[in-house]
């Protein structure tokens, strides 16, 4: 649930001044408020570049958790500033633009995915990250695509498990680890909108690149890379990898890291099967400097969870957090 006072966003940006310097006003508040800045890749480069912390779900989650601030502004998602605030219920947490959903998130109703996981009582439930609070609160195991393959791999081979709501996710997992997952069918749309086709031509055009793809990512897509990986380690390869071109298969949010980490080397956004030419998360873009800048200013939107909702959610977070702490993630 988000907060948020009955004034049009769009006519207080246009009451900024112009002449403002954001970046400076924004430092300015941070102090003032005890607030850090947690952004997700996916951000436009602006918020990147004015982030305390950028990183992927699980390195935001962490950080969330860890966190002295009072104030928490998500530079993301709901669900991720709704994972901040199970973290950490005492602080205020903060989400620039209120109508920043996720797809993947809509595509796994809970109501529905309760009836869906009744029809598997001797399973345990691991759901991906990308989802809303009320659905973690209905799982065993929380995960992100850093961490998914490993998580399974830490449960006795002969445990049942329920994964969800990433179908794409969750066949890779069960191709790496072997096991045979019970799928919900739910999908992100901008990582299923890859055409193998533009890619397999922009491949010939590029013989020396590498292409690179998120797990996310529709398994004809993901058969035709060099490296699978969540953000971080789509970064981390790019990094260590001699290649000086890569073919980027994730939201184009991301190159703007690349690009700072590898100024010698070249990237370029897969291409969808639309019109567009462009992989953008119109949902992560929603949030933009002017908009962080008054949610930070006002203190709204802010992300509230009902406390019994928190109790439960939090337990498969937590349970994440001390696997991925055990195995060195």
């Amino acid at each position: 649930m988000i907060t948020e006072k009955k004034l049009n966003p769009e006519e207080m940006i246009e009451q900024i001044n112009p002449t403002l310097d954001l970046f400076k006003e924004i430092e300015k508040l941070k102090i003032e408020k005890n607030a850090i800045i947690l952004a997700h890749y996916y951000q436009e480069p602006d918020i990147q570049d004015i982030a305390d912390y950028i990183g992927d779900s699980l390195g935001l989650s962490q950080e969330a958790a860890k966190t002295n601030a009072d104030v928490i502004v998500f530079a993301g998602v709901h669900f991720m500033a709704e994972t901040a605030k199970i973290l950490s219920p005492t602080k205020k947490v903060l989400l620039p633009d209120v109508k920043a959903g996720c797809s993947l998130a809509d595509s796994c109703p809970p109501h529905l995915f309760k009836k869906f996981k009744e029809k598997y009582p001797d399973h345990l439930v691991i759901t991906y990250v990308n989802c809303t609070a009320e659905l973690k609160a209905m799982s065993d195991i929380v995960c992100t695509s850093s961490n998914a393959v490993q998580i399974v791999e830490s449960l006795p081979k002969d445990q049942k498990i329920i994964f969800g709501p990433d179908k794409n996710l969750g066949a890779w997992v069960a191709k790496k680890t072997g096991r045979d997952l019970v799928l919900w069918n739910g999908a992100c749309m901008v990582h299923e909108i890859f055409s193998r086709e533009k890619i397999t031509k922009l491949k010939s055009r590029h013989s020396e690149a590498k292409f690179i793809a998120h797990p996310e990512c529709e398994s004809s897509i993901l058969e035709m890379a060099d490296y699978i990986g969540s953000t971080s380690g789509l970064l981390k390869y790019c990094k260590e990898n001699s290649a000086t071109e890569f073919i980027v298969a994730t939201e184009s949010g991301i190159i703007h890291q690349m690009e700072k980490e590898n100024p010698t080397k070249t990237f370029i956004p897969a291409p969808p099967n639309n019109n567009c030419a462009c992989n953008d998360c119109s949902y992560m873009k929603l949030n933009t400097l002017e908009k962080l800048y008054l949610c930070l200013k006002n203190e709204f939107p802010a992300v509230e969870v009902p406390q019994n909702i928190i109790n439960e959610a939090r337990k498969p977070i937590e349970r994440m957090l001390e696997i991925s702490e055990k195995l060195g993630l």
